[in-house]
């Protein structure tokens, strides 16, 4: 069962492989992957995101289950980048927490639809600020890592959530880096191998 992870998790922090096969477990987990990021009224999910090793992610900018598009993107590349803009973002795995990144304001990605297909798009706006935030995420980099002159402001809310992590850790509801290690290679075995 899937489900949506918080940092300090270091599955967060584990830079994807690339798939090389899809399957329909896999089809029915990016199903899974949808409703998780409708359920916390999100945007953009990366597969770190639920404690899959897997280079997928999910958006829909509409945020909305029965409106705006649905789209998968299986191994994906921002191949080129223009231009830049500064925007609030915010991230399901650190909840409530909000500032201002400065990304690209235009990207061309390459990546795979569920089918096989080669994806090309060049976006801009909304969509490829989401598509850039996804992929950080599948690089093991966090929006945080990118808000470069809010240091003070950010050092106390990620002290809380590295308490609540240590405390769940301890009470044994997030499982040790040696488990996390193993859960991580038969994924990787079974989707990149």
């Amino acid at each position: 069962m899937l489900q949506l992870i918080q940092y300090p998790h270091p599955t967060l922090r584990f830079a994807s492989k690339p798939l090389a096969r899809v399957d329909d477990q896999l089809r029915g987990m990016i199903d899974l992957m949808f409703q998780i990021m409708y359920e916390h009224r999100g945007v953009g999910l990366a597969a770190n995101q639920v404690n899959l090793p897997l280079r997928l992610f999910v958006a829909n900018p509409s945020g909305e289950k029965d409106s705006g598009q649905e789209l998968v993107f299986l191994n994906p590349v921002i191949q080129k980048a223009t231009g830049t803009i500064e925007a609030e973002e915010g991230c399901l795995s650190l909840p409530g927490l909000n500032g201002v990144v400065k990304r690209n304001k235009a990207v061309q990605v390459n990546a795979y639809s569920m089918d096989g297909k080669e994806i090309n798009l060049k976006v801009e706006g909304f969509l490829a600020r989401i598509i850039q935030h996804e992929v950080d995420h599948l690089d093991g980099v966090l929006f945080i890592d990118r808000m470069f002159d809010q240091g003070e402001i950010l050092a106390e809310d990620l002290a809380g959530f590295e308490a609540r992590f240590a405390k769940l850790r301890q009470e044994g509801q997030i499982s040790t880096d040696e488990i996390l290690a193993e859960q991580r290679q038969v994924w990787l075995d079974k989707y990149c191998g």
